[in-house]
């Protein structure tokens, strides 16, 4: 089939991109003509928290790339919906994780449809209906665009379960998979010199942008209550560090907590993993998480906590833990991963469980 992809995607950065590209390729595997439609303006700059929206990572091998979308254009969205018209898609696959996207997203598939002689089918890839951090408009915006939609795939049944308050159209699961293009583990003394991290202590690890709902100040708590346990904080601020230093400080704990406070690139992410022992996800909200996935590729197990889909990846006692979430609850599995469990039973398991998670399951349940 001719697919359209209507996503983030190089030289933007994030895991929404990655993961688009990602499905391209493996779209293509399976042997459909795909393109995908990006972003030229994703965020205006005053909306966008981080550093920068772009990456200085390679472009994705084999991937074509149109870089047309204007978030904040309205005839901008027109002419994009003209060109995608233009393609003859038999399916176009729209990748919707804020409603702030909904009026662009929505009207550009509503051109594509209205004025193309060759009917597509609609099929959106759901990370997030209504978005952890809620604002005016949210359900407008989200509604405008499941309208625009046949029907949707979700990588979280809870978010199915949202989608389902808006709509009766079909809704179809199917888990995240596993980030596998951030290359193999390399060794943990490896990884470890690079970051100037001890060499046999043991050491958690927060990786991504850090939100208020990610709940890393759950983590640093928690990391008074674990007092021979590093931790390793990888990813860009997206809300102001002195909340988190004040917790760092007010503990003593700035020869424990090893903080690297930039964008994470693509190639760097397997000397994170592979320097850790476990990974630790303390949200406080969520639907499913790329975090997860990527610590399935390094078969490290996991502490998550209780919210959203989290418990549908992470299986309890098996490739983790799912906890409460407070700090003591974080504190606890810590310490059983530490000093009571078999950590090599559970690394197998997360070796066993990662077969769940495949990108052809994930391209057979958007196309059918």
């Amino acid at each position: 089939m001719k697919i359209v992809l209507l996503s983030p995607a190089h030289p933007l950065r994030g895991g929404i991109a990655a993961s688009s590209e990602r499905l391209a390729q493996e779209f293509q595997a399976l042997g459909h003509e795909v393109v995908v439609y990006s972003f030229s303006l994703q965020y205006p700059s005053f909306l966008f928290p981080g550093k920068t929206q772009f990456t200085d990572d390679p472009p994705p091998a084999g991937v074509t790339i149109k870089t047309r979308l204007n978030s904040i254009n309205p005839f901008n969205w027109i002419r994009t919906g003209f060109q995608i018209k233009n393609e003859k898609p038999d399916v176009v696959v729209t990748r919707f994780w804020l409603p702030f996207m909904g009026p662009s997203l929505g009207t550009v598939l509503r051109i594509a449809r209205w004025f193309g002689k060759k009917k597509f089918k609609s099929t959106a890839l759901v990370d997030n209906i209504i978005p952890h951090e809620k604002r005016p408009g949210d359900t407008l915006f989200a509604r405008y665009f499941i309208g625009a939609c046949d029907d949707f795939v979700v990588m979280s049944k809870s978010v199915g379960e949202e989608i389902q308050t808006f709509t009766q159209k079909p809704v179809r699961f199917a888990p995240h998979p596993i980030y596998d293009n951030y290359g193999d583990a390399i060794p943990k003394h490896t990884a470890r010199q690079q970051l100037g991290l001890p060499e046999n202590a043991p050491v958690v690890l927060f990786f991504g942008f850090i939100r208020a709902y990610k709940g890393l100040d759950l983590l640093l708590e928690a990391m008074a209550l674990t007092p021979d346990v590093h931790c390793v904080v990888a990813g860009e601020p997206y809300d102001d560090w002195a909340t988190y230093q004040a917790i760092i400080d007010k503990h003593g704990l700035h020869n424990r907590v090893h903080v690297f406070s930039d964008f994470i690139p693509a190639d760097e992410v397997k000397t994170y993993f592979s320097a850790a022992d476990l990974v630790v996800q303390p949200y406080r909200s969520a639907t499913q998480s790329g975090i997860s996935q990527i610590a399935y590729h390094f078969n490290k197990p996991m502490v998550v906590t209780k919210v959203g889909g989290l418990p549908e990846i992470v299986k309890d006692g098996v490739a983790g833990y799912v906890v409460e979430v407070t700090p003591e609850a974080i504190a606890g599995a810590v310490k059983v991963f530490f000093e009571e469990e078999d950590r090599e039973r559970m690394v197998r398991a997360v070796e066993e469980e990662k077969g769940k998670f495949s990108w052809e399951n994930l391209t057979k349940m958007v196309v059918g």
